[in-house]
């Protein structure tokens, strides 16, 4: 399985985007400061997930999601929406 997943950072509030096969570990790394693009802006929590059968598949996903209007739906989502997850099918702790 393959892994699309969305971090929040705590710090600014910024979204970053990534794919993994392993969830709670690149999570852990991101957290740990070992992730490059995320050092400078943690900590982050966990904002959703998304699995895919083929690496292709969750490549593909993440390219469009970290578009600029794909950036911006995923903002709009997170200052709508109280809990901070998507809708039913899109949120992630329990989905990996």
């Amino acid at each position: 399985m393959h892994f699309v997943y969305v971090l929040k950072s705590s710090k600014d509030g910024r979204f970053y985007v990534g794919m993994t096969t392993n969830v709670e570990k690149r999570v852990a790394e991101h957290n740990d400061g070992r992730t490059k693009s995320t050092k400078g802006f943690i900590p982050c929590e966990l904002f959703f997930v998304e699995k895919f059968s083929t690496r292709v598949e969750a490549r593909s996903r993440e390219k469009y999601l970290k578009g600029g209007s794909e950036k911006e739906y995923i903002k709009r989502l997170w200052s709508g929406n109280s809990t901070g997850y998507l809708p039913a099918g899109r949120q992630g702790a329990s989905d990996f």
